[in-house]
């Protein structure tokens, strides 16, 4: 647009303002009908895209056997043992309950585990506790041998010190999961509620895939209801305190408000998926949007402090920032839209929705922000009498000591990126929630007191159709099963010899010298036959055994945390197998290892975008500066602010997970914004003669304060995510925060202090 046609639309604008304000609001609330139609999803799979190979692997294995769609109860008495008449009695109920639950298929505890033994010639299938309350003191300390002899039970649906017992449902899913996750949950809330009242000895604890996928859709409606509201309040106390202007406050209110309806509105009518990961689009939208209409807002007051009544100075504020101020939409655009890289989808619903809503910020910025600030009564705030304005004194202060500063700044750089390598990229489901959620509090009981939720999970196949019982391949099966269990980190492998070996000292009379694989192939599969057939209703092995005997799965606990860790130890496995028994299995898959690789999948994706992302908006600075070298130079204060915040976060922290993947294509596209409206006045003043000192002086004193605006209402907008009890919502707002504040000082210390030393040329 040439000066003569922004004229004209300025009148235009101004001249129809009642119009332009009307025709807004109309295509504002067309839009926000749809807000109706947003869906939250509860799954926790939204975090994978369809192309991840470790989650297709996960699939292809609950395909083969059963899904793992579980949820695990903890029964924790507040005395003794598991072993009591109460507590078994509590297990029981429990269990039976647990088969009424909405969607269950399969419940496996303490109580109903199918303990197998001799009896004479034949063998005797049952559960491993029945009518506990008859069982004499004698039955009570048979029960706990076995329990805590048996590799398939000890570890698992029971601590090894007996102290807390275990209980598992796994459930079929319907397509439309979310409700039924709903219903699942609350049943069990209330039938634990119930547990509690008849044992008050008793405690309980949920935890689960099933309960996780609960805890997401809480986390989303939280961030969406309780985060929202409060950046909105925050954003108004520090536009208000900053700007010094009611009216001027309103006006920015207006289109903040304007920008997050219309952006939910096409959300809902584009059915966008909502989880915790993208939960924060309209808070992004709004400090996005306060960013885009402080710069048009504190020119015009501070056009009209000098004299100027309000439509010219609402034209005057026109004239200087239209351009800058739709650069900055493109290059917040164009950070945000790198996302689509990101190898998580929910990511691209956010830098989608953002995108779309930087674009809608910068329209009402144009069209409704002048039309309101023509029609509302606006006054210009009462200059302060107290010597030089303090931008004045900080030009003054970044020229005189421009030599200084600028080594301080790079010292500071290089002593922040130290922390870089100290950073570890993990993802733990475990964690994801902080312990506001009765999840997390519930799960780190568990994996202190019973068992961990991390497990690797492998489906070890035979040569042939009913191969499971050759005594070869039961024989390499245990093998595997065995060096895990000497690994260190692992605290229980559950593996289908082990019901051959129990089987073998069955059929032998119980003699525990046959606790050990049978050798004829023949009499292996005859045993397997008799057990199946003995097994009750609901008890079966197809969580084990594939449907043509060719394979089964074996379930490895690892008792760490890190992914770091889960991919070492897979890695090791694999080597492992590759020198023992190659063509057994490849690569462990599961929801931990899926998880292990999401962080790292993402900044390899995200490597990618941020390097076309900068590459475009470095491109359009250049264009736009119609300089090489101050297009190269507008980076630096941009790209260093990011490193920064890795460093101080290695330092301070040392882990980050999937926020920090997406951190810098949002951030970049957030701070460069600054940038431009400092190198758009600089390049004003130099143009019209000012040498590099006193161009600088003039930037401070005209574009200081609204960049100090703007930088205050994006950080303080983006530190409510630190609130957020989902992880990847409180790292990242915590880095882009320290990132926004990094990028201010280096655009009032570092910018500058470079213009003046590389753009020695006098007008």
């Amino acid at each position: 647009m040439n000066r003569l046609s922004l004229e004209r639309y300025i009148a235009a604008v101004l001249r129809h303002r009642w119009l332009v304000a009307g025709l807004a609001t109309l295509v504002m609330l067309a839009l926000t009908a749809g807000a109706q139609f947003v869906v939250i999803k509860n799954d926790h799979r939204v975090l994978f895209g369809e192309d991840n190979p470790q989650l297709a692997a996960f699939d292809a294995l609950e395909n083969t056997y059963t899904a793992s769609n579980s949820a695990l109860i903890a029964v924790a008495p507040r005395k003794g043992t598991v072993f009591t008449r109460e507590v078994l009695v509590a297990m029981e109920e429990l269990t039976a309950a647990g088969w009424e639950a909405p969607h269950s298929s399969r419940v496996d505890s303490l109580t109903n585990y199918t303990h197998s033994e001799a009896d004479g010639d034949d063998l005797i299938v049952e559960p491993l506790v029945e009518d506990a309350q008859a069982l004499s003191d004698a039955d009570l300390a048979r029960v706990e041998k076995i329990a805590l002899s048996s590799p398939e039970v000890a570890g698992r649906l029971v601590s090894r010190d007996g102290r807390v017992a275990g209980l598992v449902i796994n459930f079929v899913l319907p397509e439309e999961s979310d409700p039924a996750v709903i219903e699942i949950t609350d049943h069990l809330r209330a039938l634990l509620d119930k547990a509690r009242a008849s044992h008050p000895d008793i405690d309980y604890y949920l935890t689960g895939i099933i309960v996780m996928n609960r805890a997401f859709n809480d986390a989303t409606q939280d961030d969406l209801e309780t985060l929202a509201p409060v950046v909105f309040l925050i954003i108004i106390a520090v536009a208000a305190f900053l700007l010094r202007s009611a009216w001027g406050t309103v006006s920015i209110v207006l289109v903040l408000v304007f920008a997050v309806n219309t952006t939910m509105g096409l959300a809902g009518w584009m059915g966008a998926v909502f989880s915790p990961a993208n939960s924060g689009v309209p808070i992004i939208v709004m400090a996005v949007a306060v960013a885009s209409s402080v710069h048009i807002v504190a020119a015009t007051l501070l056009g009209m402090s000098r004299g100027l009544d309000r439509n010219e100075a609402v034209a005057e504020s026109l004239r200087s920032n239209t351009y800058p101020v739709f650069l900055t939409a493109a290059t917040t655009s164009i950070g945000f839209l790198s996302l689509n890289f990101s190898d998580s989808p929910p990511f691209h619903v956010l830098g989608n929705y953002v995108a779309f809503g930087v674009s809608c910020a910068f329209v009402y910025s144009m069209t409704l922000l002048p039309a309101v600030l023509s029609i509302l009564p606006l006054r210009a705030p009462r200059a302060r009498a107290e010597g030089l304005p303090f931008f004045d004194r900080l030009g003054a202060f970044v020229v005189a000591r421009r030599r200084v500063l600028l080594g301080c700044v790079a010292l500071a750089a290089l002593a922040l990126a130290t922390g870089v390598p100290r950073i570890e990229l993990t993802d733990n489901w475990t964690k994801y929630f902080d312990d506001r959620y009765e999840f997390r509090r519930h799960t780190d009981f568990v994996v202190a007191n019973l068992t961990s939720l991390n497990t690797l999970e492998y489906s070890l196949k035979a040569d042939r159709e009913g191969g499971i019982t050759d005594p070869k391949y039961l024989r390499t099966v245990d093998a595997f099963a065995e060096w895990f269990r000497s690994q260190p980190e692992v605290s229980h492998v559950q593996a289908f010899p082990d019901i051959m070996k129990r089987l073998n000292k069955n059929m032998h009379n119980d003699d525990p010298a046959f606790y050990r694989l049978p050798d004829d192939p023949k009499l292996a599969a005859q045993y397997l036959l008799l057990y199946e057939l003995s097994l009750p209703f609901g008890s079966d092995l197809n969580d084990r055994i594939d449907v043509g005997k060719s394979a089964t799965r074996m379930t490895v606990v690892v008792t760490s945390s890190s992914s770091q860790e889960h991919r070492e130890i897979d890695a090791r496995a694999t080597a492992w197998l590759r020198a023992n028994a190659p063509g057994l299995a490849t690569e462990a898959t599961g929801m931990t290892v899926v998880f292990a690789h999401l962080s790292r999948r993402n900044i390899e994706s995200m490597l990618r975008a941020t390097i076309v992302a900068m590459a475009l908006i470095s491109l359009i600075l250049i264009g736009v500066f119609r300089s090489v070298r101050l297009g190269l130079i507008s980076l630096v204060p941009n790209f260093i602010p990011a490193i920064m915040t890795f460093g101080l976060w290695g330092w301070l922290v040392g882990e980050v997970g999937l926020a920090a993947s997406v951190m810098v294509a949002i951030s970049f596209g957030i701070v460069v914004d600054d940038t431009i409206h400092f190198l758009s006045k600089y390049l004003k003043f130099r143009r019209e003669g000012l040498p590099p000192t006193e161009a600088v002086r003039s930037v401070f004193r005209n574009v200081g304060h609204a960049l100090w605006v703007t930088t205050a209402v994006l950080s303080a907008g983006f530190l409510v995510f630190a609130s957020s009890g989902f992880e990847v919502s409180w790292a990242l707002g915590l880095m882009v925060t320290t990132t926004i504040l990094f990028a201010l000082a280096g655009d009032f210390l570092l910018l500058p202090t470079l213009l003046m030393a590389l753009d020695r040329r006098e007008s």
